[in-house]
């Protein structure tokens, strides 16, 4: 794409968008943003206040004004939700670092706080927003509708219930939605960056962005090169897997991280006695499945918490292997369930367990999510989810299981998208990074090279490592953002970090000495593993 020429205004404010864009009226890439401190509103559920205020101190918030849509711009307008995080270091100031946590429908207001201690905030002003339809912006809702309980490994008569279900919250999105559902969309949200930018007086942007963030990142400089300077791309999605290839990926690299730690259990039998190989060890799992399915085992003093049953079982295998700090701690929780079975856990390992549970089984509120999932096709043909259905239960039921393949709200979509997806390429802005973990929960690897392929962007590889979101976590990794976003000092084409190793629990026959065992409880050390790891589920 070619540059844009600068808009002709009487204040010599910046540039339009890219030529192939049409441009709405100038009034919009006129605005000024009036700062002022944050006001933190409402406490979330379950943090102190005291701790949610000092996760809004030191920031400034704003509003920008962006049509609802782009093409026709007399149609409404939305409020876009900005927040900012001046440079610690003014005589280093490289302009701004535009912050995207990913979802869709992730709030990116509190995002310069979390990048308070990292080394950009030293050159950067460091800028997060709410995307239309998000938080603080205009919000799209979506009335509840009816959600099926999730399961791992449905039966063809289930398959039914499951299709009905996701009519009924299409059906219910779509009452709430307004005029404002359809335009909902990552080329949208991409344009409302570029208004944040003119609004911050900026010729170009700096860009961060985890998870589906990268998709989006991807998008802005695909509609808008020559306004974009250095971009990182965390924890890629696929570019050619928009949407349900990329949800049934999730399943497929829950299957990876179970066999990954099923192998390193079998290595310390003499420890864990779960199996000799990691085929014994699976085959453990499912035994005991099939008895929990039988005799579901209740959590103790949990009120309103589940029975781990053998779904919920599946679910757990899923979402706790990933992290390999975790692995001994969970495989302490398996044995303990494996004891309970016909009768209760104890109450310290009840109130540990769900504290992890509870954290990385997440449910999404709002209507980002089944509409911006929803600007790809998805197949109409209910015979193709319950084909694939079939095939995840038995080869992938760990994690989202075969509910990853099932029917959305997107295969019953009631509006029309008003512009084809965008076609992603790199013509006119810097090379890019793109980091990528190996056992990526959420965005499975083969994303990240697949985007440094289709953006000709450096990758970083993170080697056997479970996280989702690697900057900020991995020390090698983070060191070589740094540098690029810093120095604008370019890591190789492709470069390999080492993850974050298991537990220092010996292999059977090793003579190495393990770590003094852990004086911590049981909840301590599930605090401990949740201070260090994030999981989002969504893209």
């Amino acid at each position: 794409m070619t540059t844009v020429a600068v808009l002709a205004t009487a204040m010599g404010l910046v540039a339009a968008p890219a030529a192939a864009e049409t441009p709405p009226p100038a009034q919009y890439y006129q605005q000024h943003l009036s700062w002022a401190p944050c006001e933190p509103g409402p406490t979330p559920p379950g943090i102190p206040r005291e701790e949610w205020e000092e996760q809004w101190r030191g920031l400034e918030c704003s509003t920008v004004t962006v049509p609802m849509d782009y093409r026709n711009p007399d149609d409404g307008r939305l409020s876009i939700a900005v927040s900012r995080r001046k440079a610690d270091d003014p005589a280093r100031r490289q302009g701004v670092l535009l912050l995207n946590p990913g979802g869709p429908g992730g709030s990116g207001m509190l995002m310069p706080h979390s990048l308070a201690e990292n080394e950009v905030a030293g050159s950067f002003d460091l800028i997060g927003f709410d995307p239309r339809g998000v938080g603080r912006s205009t919000p799209l809702r979506c009335e509840a509708g009816h959600r099926e309980e999730r399961r791992t490994r449905p039966t063809d008569e289930q398959f039914p219930a499951i299709a009905a279900a996701a009519l009924d919250r299409e059906r219910a999105c779509q009452r709430a939605g307004g005029g404002l559902r359809r335009h909902v969309n990552t080329a949208n949200t991409a344009r409302d960056m570029d208004v944040i930018r003119a609004a911050l007086a900026e010729q170009k942007i700096n860009y961060l962005g985890f998870s589906y963030g990268t998709y989006l990142g991807a998008v802005y400089g695909s509609l808008f090169p020559g306004r974009l300077n250095r971009s990182v791309l965390d924890s890629s999605m696929h570019p050619d897997w928009l949407y349900y290839e990329q949800s049934k990926q999730q399943a497929v690299a829950a299957r990876e991280n179970v066999d990954a730690w099923a192998a390193w259990v079998a290595e310390r039998n003499d420890t864990y006695h779960l199996g000799e190989s990691a085929q014994q060890v699976r085959a453990h799992l499912e035994t005991l499945r099939e008895r929990l399915a039988a005799t579901p085992v209740p959590w103790p003093e949990q009120p309103g918490s589940p029975r781990i049953d053998g779904n919920l079982f599946d679910m757990m295998l899923g979402y706790q292997t990933p992290y390999r700090p975790g692995w001994a701690l969970f495989t302490e929780f398996v044995i303990k369930i494996e004891n309970a079975v016909g009768g209760t856990l104890d109450p310290e390992a009840g109130r540990a367990l769900a504290t992890l549970a509870g954290y990385t089984i997440p449910e999404l509120h709002n209507g980002v999510f089944p509409t911006v999932t929803c600007e790809a096709e998805w197949p109409t043909d209910l015979n193709i989810y319950y084909d694939q259905m079939r095939l995840f239960r038995e080869r992938y039921p760990y994690g989202p299981g075969a509910s990853a393949a099932g029917p959305t709200e997107c295969t019953f979509r009631s509006f029309t998208p008003p512009e084809p997806v965008t076609e992603l390429e790199r013509d006119g802005y810097p090379v890019g990074v793109v980091v990528q973990a190996e056992f990526d929960p959420a965005t499975q690897y083969d994303g990240g090279p697949a985007m440094a392929s289709k953006l000709g962007n450096n990758l970083i590889s993170v080697a056997d490592e479970g996280a989702h979101g690697l900057y900020g976590r991995n020390d090698c990794a983070t060191r070589k953002i740094d540098d690029y976003l810093v120095n604008g000092i370019l890591p190789g084409s492709h470069t390999v970090c080492a993850g974050t190793p298991p537990p220092d629990v010996p292999a059977d026959g090793s003579t190495t000495r393990s770590a003094p065992r852990s004086h911590k409880s049981l909840e301590e050390r599930a605090d401990d593993l949740i201070d260090i790891t994030k999981l989002d589920r969504s893209f």
